[in-house]
Parts: structure tokens; C-alpha cells; sequence
């Protein structure tokens, strides 16, 4: 079948390459993709929220599947889109309804949705510039540090946690009044803060059947030993070496089917990924946010471990027969390193020719922020390229990823040296 990949990140560079493996992708186009899946697929410059034009592009080349990588054409209702149109509507999308997409598109939606369902969450507050004396009142509640999350999408960085109190306040008013993030902090959550170690848990679901993925972990800050500036990721690993078969059990019964339960009892429509944030505290597994797609970097060491047919489950969503297939996973851990432009989460320069692709062994180099520039590979976002690694356990894992690393260069290339140090 013909294939339409929407996205242009490492994660979706990670699912072109497992998709291309299975013999019913005949062929695949990524839109607007990068120069790591122009080598494996057919890119189209278009945005994944022009709807129109993927419409155009999906009649034209009569394709039989819309794999949605990325939040905002799901948030948007690219599936509600195709459902609707009478051109589209028999070609199915990988990826929540509008409805089911707002789990990530607004917090306030998914606070609401985990009390409602009696899923684990932190205590919360949800204000608004007109309820600022209230918000702030609320702080007042709590215990430091303070966690101000703005309602609607911020690309990876509407989330404060803060240590003083009138620090706290200050900047829940920068946020509401002043408009820190724009549109997306027209709206406020506060949460208490919770003490624990995060993993992420992902699960593809038709909207009644689920398969749980491998589960991972990510490291969001720029600075070694987690510090500094938040980022899009900055390296995954895969297993979570903590996360035991009794901490397994409590995410898939107090968690996982209640969501999916949930989602059933609520009336939404859902089929595609759920990225489930969690913090482990004191073996406790409690939900910190939902995502409607697949985390990135995770995606790049959750996918390669998936030994099954990828594009057949997805046909199984599609058909709402995932509870028939089998999930294979690959024993092996894998770890992947984010390498950087410099300057990165804040200004940086695009266009640094890339070198030393091509000489890395027994590691998958996962294309994030690339494009070709009369055929020469030049970093075109803040995160540049995922070196990914297997091995028998994640320190042999990410001593591959880093020996790899040694051989790429590009001007101000940064990366952590530090992943999976806390495990």
C-alpha cells in the first residue's frame, strides 16, 4: 500500500525506517520530512496543517494510509477532516480524533479527564487572566517548588517549575497576562509538585484494544546532570531499568485501561498512539500529562525495539482488530543521543554542513533538524541528529551511541555526555 507519512522530525525519520521494512509499505511519502528520510522515502514540502493540500496530495497519488506523527494537525482534526470529506473518508489516519486530541491539547482537558476516570494525578488548579488573584492565591496553598503549565501547546516548553513562591507568582502573570507563550497561556494549570522519577509509557490503541509499547525514559534538559534550559529531549533510553513487573502491572490497571475505558465511556473516537507522562513515586506510578502521538526522542528507541510488522498494526487500528495481533518486542536495550545546534533551546544557526553519516557503525543515525543542500546534508532545527544504539543492557547501549557521535562534526555540534547517569 501507499503510504503518507505526516512530520519531519526524528521521530518520524524512526517510523519511516520501520514502516519501509514491512512488505505491505509498497511505497511512502513523508511530508515535509528531512534529509534523513529523503534517502528512504519520497518527501513533499507540504505542512502538515495545510489540510487541503494534503488532500490534494493523498487523491493524487491515491494513498491508502495518513500515519500522523507530530500534535498539531491532530489537535487541528486532520482525522475528523478525512472522516468528513467524502473523498477521504475511506483512507484511514494513525492518530486521534479532534476530540481525543485535546487530552494533549489542552491540560485543563486532560486534568479533568484523569479525575473524572479516577486515574492518579497531581492536585491542580486551572486559571485564567481573569482569576489571577486566585491562581496566585492558590500557590499560596502549596508547597514549594511550583509547577505552571500553560493550557494549550507550547512546543515542549510551557511547563515552569519554580522554588519561590513570588517568583511563582510573577511568572503566572507573566504567562496569563502577559501572554509568555502566547495563545497556549490564555490558560493556566497549577499543580503540586511531585517528587519522583518520570518514564514515559506508550500505547497504540484501535479506541477498544491496546498494546502496550516498550516503556522510556528522556532527558528534557539542556545541561548535564539535568540543568538549565528545557529542550524538545536530549536523549532516550529503553527499557526503563527501574520500571519492574509490579510497577508494570499498577500503570497497565490503574492507568492504561482506565484511559482506554475512559476514552470508550466518554465517547471518543481514538486510534493512534497515547504517550503517557508519568512520575514513579515510591513505586507509585502517577500521570504528569498525556500526549496524542509518539514522544520524540523516544520514539527513536521505543520503535526499533518493536520485532512485529508495524504497518500491519496499524492496519489493525484502522480495522479495530488490534486485539488479534501480537506485540513482539526485541529484548535488547536501546539508547539514543540527541546531537544539537549550539546555542540550542535559544538562538541558533541552521544551514552547518554535516559530516561522518556515513562512517558510523552498529548505530541507526535518526535524522531530527536536516535538510540537503545541493546534496549536502546541513542542520536545519535546534536538534539535529538521534544516534541510537542496542545492546544487551543501556550502559553498553549508550557507550555505542557516544562512540559514533565521536565521528560527526558540524560547527557548534553540542550533546549531552551524561544520559541514563540518574539510573
Amino acid at each position: 500500500m501507499t503510504i503518507l507519512l505526516l512530520g519531519s522530525g526524528g521521530r518520524e525519520h524512526a517510523l519511516a525506517w520501520k514502516m519501509l521494512q514491512s512488505d505491505k509499505c509498497s511505497k511512502l511519502f513523508v511530508a515535509p520530512g528531512n534529509a534523513g528520510t529523503e534517502a528512504i522515502a519520497i518527501n513533499k514540502n507540504i505542512s502538515p496543517t495545510d489540510f487541503e493540500a494534503v488532500k490534494k496530495l493523498v487523491i493524487e497519488e491515491k494513498i491508502e494510509m495518513v500515519v500522523v506523527g507530530p500534535e498539531d494537525p491532530l489537535v487541528a482534526g486532520i482525522f475528523d477532516f478525512f472522516k468528513n470529506d467524502e473523498a477521504l473518508k475511506n483512507v484511514p489516519v494513525i492518530g486521534p480524533s479532534k476530540n481525543g486530541a485535546q487530552l494533549e491539547g489542552s491540560k485543563e482537558f486532560a486534568k479533568e479527564f484523569l479525575v473524572k476516570h479516577n486515574i492518579p494525578t497531581a492536585a491542580y488548579g486551572s486559571f485564567t487572566a481573569a482569576t489571577l488573584e486566585k491562581g496566585q492565591q492558590f500557590l499560596e496553598t502549596l508547597s514549594p517548588p511550583y509547577v505552571l503549565k500553560a493550557d494549550g501547546l507550547a512546543a515542549g516548553k510551557g511547563v515552569l517549575i519554580i522554588q519561590d513562591l513570588e517568583e511563582a507568582k510573577t511568572e503566572l502573570k507573566n504567562m496569563l497576562v502577559d501572554e509568555k507563550f502566547g495563545q497556549a497561556s490564555s490558560k493556566v494549570v497549577i499543580e503540586e509538585f511531585l517528587d519522583g522519577i518520570e518514564l514515559s509509557c506508550f500505547v497504540l490503541t484501535d479506541g477498544k484494544n491496546y498494546k502496550i509499547l516498550p516503556t522510556a525514559k528522556d532527558y528534557k534538559r539542556i545541561g548535564e546532570g539535568d540543568t538549565g534550559l528545557n529542550t524538545g529531549g536530549m536523549g532516550a533510553v529503553s527499557p526503563v531499568p527501574f520500571a519492574d513487573a509490579v510497577l508494570l502491572e499498577k500503570i497497565e490497571s490503574r492507568i492504561v485501561k482506565p484511559t482506554i475505558e475512559g476514552l470508550q465511556k466518554d465517547g471518543i473516537e481514538y486510534k493512534g498512539f497515547v504517550f503517557i507522562g508519568l512520575i514513579n513515586v515510591k513505586n507509585e506510578p502517577i500521570v504528569i500529562e498525556y500526549n496524542v502521538r509518539m514522544g520524540d526522542p523516544e520514539t527513536e528507541v521505543v520503535i526499533p525495539r518493536i520485532k512485529s510488522d508495524l504497518v500491519e498494526l496499524f492496519q489493525a487500528v484502522a480495522a479495530e482488530k488490534l486485539g488479534e495481533k501480537t506485540l513482539e518486542i526485541d529484548e535488547r536495550s536501546a539508547t539514543t543521543i540527541m546531537v544539537v545546534s549550539g546555542g540550542y533551546p535559544e538562538e541558533y544557526e541552521k544551514g552547518k554542513a554535516i559530516s561522518g553519516i556515513e562512517n558510523v557503525q552498529d548505530s541507526i543515525v535518526f535524522h531530527a533538524g536536516t535538510k540537503t543542500d545541493n546534496g549536502q546534508v546541513v542542520s536545519n532545527g535546534g536538534r539535529v541528529l538521534a544516534v541510537t544504539s542496542y545492546g544487551t543492557n543501556f550502559q553498553e547501549a549508550i557507550a555505542q551511541s557516544y562512540k559514533n557521535i565521536e565521528k560527526l562534526k558540524f560547527d557548534k555540534m553540542y550533546f549531552r555526555k551524561d544520559i541514563g547517569f540518574d539510573l
